[in-house]
C-alpha cells in the first residue's frame, strides 16, 4: 500500500534563510522537501532554480521532490538531477514529449512524475500511467504559480480515477492543503501531500506535520479498504 508522506513546500519559507527553512522542515519530521521551480512563462511567477535544490540537498538528508513549472522541462532535467533532485515532476501541459522526458528522468536514476493542472482533464495523463512511464502523479488543487491559494475540491475526483487505475502508484496533491482539506484528499486516494503556507506559519511545525500524517493515514486507509 502506498505510504503517506508529508512534503513541505519551501516556496513558503523565508527565501533569505532557505537552508534554515529546509532544516526546520526536516527536523519537524518531513518526508521530503518540495521545491517549486517557476520560469515566469509557464506560470506567472518566478521562483527557484537549481541553486535552491543544491542548498536543500546540502542541508538535509531527506529526498528532494522537484516540481518543474517550466515551459520546456526537457532542457533542464540533467541540471536538476545534478543539483540533487530525487523526484522530478513535469507538467502534461508543458511543451515536451512526455514519454521521452519521463524516460530521460528515469534513465538518470531518478523518479519520474507527471503533473496536471486544475483545468486539465484527467484523461490527458492516462497514457503516462497505463504505460508505466511514471512513479508518481501530481494533481494540482490550485492554479500553479503562487502559494496560499484556496483548495479546489474538484481535484479529488481526478485522484479517485487515478487511484482506481493504478492502486500502487504514488499520488501527490499540491495546493491549499491543511488539517481540514487533507481529509477529503486522502479519502480520495492521495498519499503524498504538499503543504507550504499552512506548515511554515505554524509555531510548532512538528506537531502540524504529525497532525497531517495522522489524519491522512486514517482516511486513506478507509479509501483503500472501502
Amino acid at each position: 500500500m502506498p505510504k503517506i508522506q508529508i512534503m513541505p513546500s519551501i516556496l513558503a519559507a523565508d527565501f533569505g534563510q532557505l537552508a534554515a527553512g529546509c532544516k526546520r522542515a526536516e527536523d519537524a519530521g518531513a518526508d521530503q522537501i518540495h521545491v517549486d521551480v517557476m520560469d515566469g512563462v509557464f506560470v506567472p511567477n518566478i521562483s527557484f532554480g537549481p541553486e535552491a535544490v543544491k542548498i536543500s540537498t546540502a542541508t538535509v538528508s531527506i529526498p528532494q521532490n522537484v516540481h518543474l513549472m517550466i515551459t520546456k522541462p526537457q532542457n533542464y532535467i540533467e541540471t536538476f538531477v545534478q543539483a540533487g533532485a530525487d523526484t522530478i515532476q513535469i507538467h502534461i501541459e508543458s511543451k515536451c514529449d512526455p514519454e521521452e522526458t519521463l524516460k530521460q528522468i528515469r534513465s538518470l536514476g531518478k523518479r519520474a512524475a507527471i503533473t496536471l493542472n486544475p483545468e486539465t482533464p484527467v484523461e490527458s495523463i492516462f497514457e503516462c500511467v497505463e504505460n508505466g512511464w511514471v512513479d508518481e502523479v501530481l494533481v494540482m488543487s490550485v492554479h500553479p504559480g503562487f502559494g496560499g491559494q484556496k483548495y479546489i475540491a474538484a481535484a479529488e475526483e481526478k485522484i479517485k480515477i487515478i487511484r482506481k487505475m493504478a492502486p500502487e502508484i504514488d499520488i501527490a496533491i499540491d495546493g491549499g492543503i491543511d488539517n481540514q482539506t487533507i481529509i477529503p484528499a486522502a479519502a480520495a486516494g492521495a498519499n503524498l501531500f504538499v503543504a507550504g503556507s499552512y506548515l511554515f506559519k505554524q509555531s510548532d511545525m512538528a506537531e502540524a506535520i504529525n497532525g497531517l500524517r495522522e489524519a491522512a493515514e486514517a482516511h486513506f486507509c478507509k479509501a483503500v479498504n472501502a
